[in-house]
């Protein structure tokens, strides 16, 4: 069975949501992985400590695994601002793949102030970044992946011309032996 878990990584503001929503649209045999609704659930009151990060990102590449597992295609709609998270995947998920969106701290800044659906995510987060809150790309580090297997110039490219690029990634992988 060929089954694709991918992990869409970039600070946030980059698009990952959107980007996820477009997928998910062209794509609907994809589930969605949300970080920031995983959140409101495992952690309804996050501190972001290093502690908590590294438990709810397990939990999402176990949950990404086990719907792997069971036959089903996955995108996981997650900052995943340390390698290690997104490594362990890889470690763990036969088909696991990585799209980074690239995309300059003040435009994520610029669209995270003025987006009008969060999808979860929790409002004024570079605000608060600014106020000391652990918020990756600010006072967190992002490491940016080393070898991912698609890398979009987000803070340029407009989603009509990201979307196309996703698209032939998956139809790609999805025809590709595991």
């Amino acid at each position: 069975m060929n089954t694709l878990v991918v992990w869409i990584t970039g600070l946030p503001g980059s698009g990952k949501s959107t980007v996820a929503d477009g997928i998910k649209k062209d794509f609907p045999d994809f589930v969605v992985l949300r970080m920031d609704k995983l959140r409101e659930i495992v952690t309804p009151e996050p501190s972001y400590s290093d502690s908590e990060r590294d438990m709810v990102y397990r939990a999402i590449v176990y949950m990404a695994k086990t719907l792997s597992d069971l036959g089903h295609k996955v995108i996981i709609d997650a900052t995943g601002n340390m390698r290690k998270w997104r490594e362990y995947a890889r470690q763990l998920i036969p088909g696991f793949a990585e799209i980074y969106l690239e995309c300059p701290l003040d435009i994520c800044t610029g669209r995270e102030a003025s987006r009008k659906d969060t999808r979860g995510a929790p409002r004024d987060i570079y605000k608060k970044g600014g106020e000391g809150w652990p918020v990756p790309g600010v006072q967190a580090p992002y490491e940016a992946p080393l070898n991912p297997e698609l890398v979009i110039d987000a803070g340029r490219m407009p989603l009509e011309e990201i979307l196309p690029l996703i698209h032939k990634f998956i139809e790609q992988r999805s025809k590709a032996p595991q």
